[in-house]
């Protein structure tokens, strides 16, 4: 009879917020057409629209290829390009909210894509990578020392061992057995 393992960690408070968010979204997108629509009126919010979806495109484009410039330069460097890759990433997740119609998801959008205030969302976005990598690496713990049995994440057993083969390699001299010494 097997004892339960664990109680696995209740995980994705950032992902709950992140759903949450993107259910409200679309009702912050309206109350904010509505509010710009009744100050400035349809036609000139209609107009706001679409020339910030062109400059955010336009944006966009300049900003992805000066940081797919800035990675190349930093592969061939032959350094790790952790910064660079985050930006491309931050970039894309912000074209894509530029794209999207309404002034809360430009706002947004403009926050991760313009260069001077990218690097905030860098650190922020690395510093929750890390610690999810740390999180998921300190459940499983480091090997014990010429292996042996323990429990991981609360999955069962992990029996770590080597593998020895019964049968001499191709071209190895015939032995007796498996415990004959060498002469």
């Amino acid at each position: 009879m097997s004892t339960p393992g664990p109680t696995p960690r209740r995980r994705g408070g950032l992902l709950r917020w992140l759903l949450l968010g993107l259910v409200l979204l679309p009702f912050a997108e309206v109350a904010a057409l509505v509010a710009v629509g009744q100050a400035i009126g349809f036609w000139w919010t209609l107009g706001l629209l679409v020339t910030l979806t062109v400059v955010g495109v336009l944006l966009v484009r300049h900003e992805t290829s000066r940081t797919y410039r800035a990675l190349q330069d930093t592969l061939n460097s032959g350094k790790m390009p952790a910064d660079e890759m985050t930006d491309a990433i931050l970039v894309m997740i912000g074209g894509f909210l530029l794209i999207l119609p309404g002034f809360v998801s430009d706002v947004l959008g403009l926050l991760l894509v313009l260069p001077f205030t990218r690097p905030l969302a860098r650190k922020l976005l690395q510093a929750f990578v890390a610690s999810r990598a740390v999180a998921v690496v300190g459940t499983a713990g480091p090997p014990p020392a010429g292996g042996g049995v323990r429990r991981s994440s609360g999955r069962g057993q992990v029996i770590e061992g080597e593998v020895v083969s019964e049968q001499p390699p191709p071209g190895a001299p015939e032995s007796d057995g498996p415990h004959q010494l060498d002469r």
